[in-house]
Order: C-alpha cells, then structure tokens, then sequence
C-alpha cells in the first residue's frame, strides 16, 4: 500500500505471522491493537505462513541455515506484496532487517525471562545427575551445560504443546520455554522462572517487532504504530540488537543480552558461551534511562568489541550435526 491508496483500500492490514498458536495470538494482539489506536480506522487480518524453522522438527536449526529460517518466508512475502505487515518475535529476526524493509512498532515487551519446565525440580541446578533436558536453544543449551555439565541434552523442537507432550511422554526431564510465549497462552502455570540475571535471555526476548516495507503506510496506520510503540522496549531492541549484531550472532553462536533499568540508569549485560558451557565471556556497561538510539546503539556496539577481544577475536560456535 502507500499512501495514495484511499481510506477504504488502507483500512485493513494484512498481519503476516508464522502459523503456531503463540504468533497467531501475537498477530491477533497487534490487530486489537492497531484497531483501538486508531479509533477504527485501521484494522488488521492476521495472515499465516509455514515457515521452513516450523518444518524442523527433530533437528538443529543450524543444520538447515540457521537464524532466518523463522521469518525469510514473511520476508518474501512482504517484499512482493502478499502482506502489509510482518509480525516477529524479536529474537527470531537476523541482525539486519532485509533491505528496503523497516521496523515500525515495538509493543510492550513482555516477561523476557526463560521459564523452565520441570515436574521434578524447579531449577537446572535441582536436577538429578546425569537428567535429561530438552532443549532446541543452543544458547540454553550451552548456559545449562554451563551450570550442570553432567546434564545430557537432547534436541526438542515443535511448539509449546508438542514439546510438553514429549515430556510427559518421557524424552526428557526436563525444557526450556520463554515466560513471553507461556503469558500469551496463558500457561504460565507450567512454568518456573529464572531470573534473568541468573540465565541472561536472548537479545529482544519477549518482544514483538512489526516490520513493513519503507514508506508504504498510510499516515493513520503509521500514527497507530508509532502509539503502539513502548519506548522502554524500543530501547531495549535498539541496544540488544546492536551487541548481537557487532558479533555477527547467528544460530551457531550462544550469544545473550539484555538491557536492566535500576539505579537511575540503564546496563546492558551481554555474554557469549562456550557450546558445551565450559567457558563464558561476559561484559556490561551502563547508560542514562534517557539515552538516544546512536547511545543505545554504540553501548551494545562496545560490549560486542569487548567479548570479541576477549575471546581472541574467533567466536565458539556449534557445529552441523
């Protein structure tokens, strides 16, 4: 669309969304959303793909190309035109948007913490020896390795439902899923949150990005995002993206960050973790609450050429199975 288009063609968006019940329920909330913001005026129909990350079933996203693989179908179909509106989870989209596409809201970010699943215990550290965990993350897996070394961890992929029923099918003790997801389904019952300090989440975990193709909205439904946007949480994307992308994080790499407000100022801790745990490097810097996108940007910037140094420049990453 763009903003020639009349009232009535611009007043529907088309909210393209992966399929599974958690995207379709973050779709379904940016309409609402885009609705109430604009009196009306615009509106938005949630748009479903299967994409190539939701066909993985059994195996390491790394195996079929890595990050990317959850969003390059919303992608392509934003650039020709099948949809107005993509809908992300934030943790899923490269480091660099496709060009010629940009980000036009930042809702609320949601509870950015992992939640851990587990009949028998409440923590990683509670687990028995030698206990299986499931988990298709290799940034939790390498982090769980790094607190229980002794854990065996099998690879879990599938949606919240799939993946609490190969628990209690017995595939493993226990999984990883994030607090965000569980809060939109409403199944934060099965969950038992850590800490982020405790498990530092991925960079933009629990928050839901909208993307569109520069310059095609129309000034109302621009204005929406633009209200729908928290500035909290568009600065907490701003900086976490920022150390992700000074090291070039992709799948292969346990990379983690998130940006703490406390004390009069904002720290973002980020860190970078040996696959199998046995090593980590860590570094934090601080902020005012207040800071602009270019302070927000080169915090994360400096924390990524610190772990960089400090890890001689070669980053670990796992390896294709």
């Amino acid at each position: 669309m763009s903003d020639t288009h009349d009232t009535q063609a611009s007043s529907r968006l088309r909210l393209g969304t992966r399929g599974s019940p958690l995207a379709l329920a973050q779709a379904e909330e940016i309409a609402r959303e885009l609705e109430r913001l604009s009196g009306g005026a615009v509106c938005g129909t949630a748009v479903p793909f299967t994409t190539k990350g939701d066909q993985l079933t059994s195996e390491r996203l790394i195996n079929s190309g890595g990050k990317g693989l959850f969003t390059r179908e919303l992608d392509l179909a934003l650039d020709d035109g099948r949809i107005d509106i993509a809908v992300h989870s934030l943790k899923d989209v490269p480091s660099e948007l496709p060009p010629g596409q940009e980000f036009v809201a930042f809702p609320p970010r949601a509870d950015p913490r992992d939640a851990f699943i587990c009949k028998i215990a409440a923590h990683p550290r509670e687990l028995p020896e030698g206990a299986i965990l499931g988990t298709a993350s290799l940034r939790r897996e390498a982090q769980s390795l790094a607190l229980r070394p002794d854990l065996k961890v099998v690879t879990f992929r599938g949606n919240v439902q799939t993946r609490m029923r190969k628990l209690d099918e017995g595939q493993a003790h226990a999984t990883w899923l994030a607090m965000a997801g569980l809060e939109r389904l409403g199944l934060t019952h099965l969950a038992h949150p850590v800490a982020p300090e405790d498990i530092l989440p991925a960079a933009g975990q629990g928050i839901i990005a909208c993307v569109a193709r520069t310059g095609t909205l129309t000034a109302p439904a621009r204005e929406a995002f633009t209200q729908m946007t928290h500035a909290q949480t568009r600065q907490s994307a701003l900086a976490e993206r920022a150390f992700l992308a000074e090291l070039d994080g992709s799948c292969r790499t346990p990379i983690a960050a998130h940006l703490f407000r406390g004390g009069g100022a904002c720290e973002l801790r980020g860190e970078v973790v040996v696959p199998d745990g046995s090593q980590r490097w860590t570094a934090r810097g601080t902020c005012p609450l207040d800071a602009d996108d270019e302070t927000l940007m080169a915090l994360g910037r400096r924390l990524g050429r610190e772990i960089r140094d400090a890890a001689g420049g070669e980053l670990p990453a796992f390896e294709e199975d």
